[in-house]
């Protein structure tokens, strides 16, 4: 069929592009998440072994694979979930990223596949209490050459220019595991402020659990914000 735009080869050509693109990041990314899990396992087993005879047996390290995307791990009360998303992002174009030559003379470079590190109290798993919060502590950005950048809390890696200057390897992601771990043992658990707690349903209330259900968080009733603990 002929068309009077003569768009369709330009059409076809950008199909093939984009959908290479998107599959080679996504295959980098999901590699990456492979090691993160890898990493995370062995470092709990080193963990657990370790502080078997300083902790109270009913506090462990733990590791658990929860399915191809994601995974937990376990500390004290604090939960770390590492989970990937399945789509590939570009940085903005009012992003500095832009400002690095990696990425402007090779705009493909711009495109991402992302891991969240989120940071939540075990318990609100534990209990299923559905509407507590959890907080993004780092973002784990992949491109197609296998170079990766990390943002977040008490994440003290590269900056927006040094982008396209390091290639994933074991030693990088252990550094940005325990630089999770070590953000979540210091943002401790606040008292929530009165007036953001004293009215509640009975609902809440009315169940089995009780009060495992009130919602709960580490900031709740605060703002998150990049202060907390840098």
């Amino acid at each position: 069929m002929e068309s009077e735009t003569g768009l369709k080869p330009h059409i076809l050509q950008a199909i093939i592009d984009k959908s290479n693109l998107s599959q080679r990041i996504y295959d980098n990314t999901y590699a990456v998440m492979t090691k993160l899990k890898e990493i995370l396992h062995e470092l709990a087993s080193e963990l657990d072994e370790e502080l078997e005879e300083s902790l109270d047996e009913r506090v462990r390290i733990e590791y658990r694979d929860r399915g191809k995307y994601e995974a937990h791990f376990i500390f004290g009360e604090n939960l770390l979930i590492f989970s990937m998303q399945t789509d590939i992002f570009r940085f903005s174009k009012d992003d500095a990223v832009w400002g690095n030559e990696y990425v402007s003379k090779e705009p493909d470079n711009a495109s991402c596949g992302i891991i969240n590190v989120w940071n939540f109290l075990k318990d609100s798993f534990e209990y299923k209490r559905l509407a507590d919060e959890g907080y993004l502590v780092a973002r784990i950005f992949v491109n197609r050459q296998m170079h990766y950048m990390v943002e977040g809390k008490g994440q003290g890696a590269f900056t927006r220019a040094e982008f396209g200057h390091h290639l994933v390897n074991k030693e990088g992601l252990t550094d940005i595991i325990e630089s999770a771990i070590d953000y979540a043992l210091a943002f401790d658990l606040l008292v929530p402020p009165y007036e953001s707690q004293k009215l509640a349903t009975a609902e809440q209330f009315n169940t089995k659990l009780e009060n495992s259900k009130m919602r709960t968080g580490k900031r709740l009733g605060y703002e998150f914000s990049t202060g907390d603990i840098k």
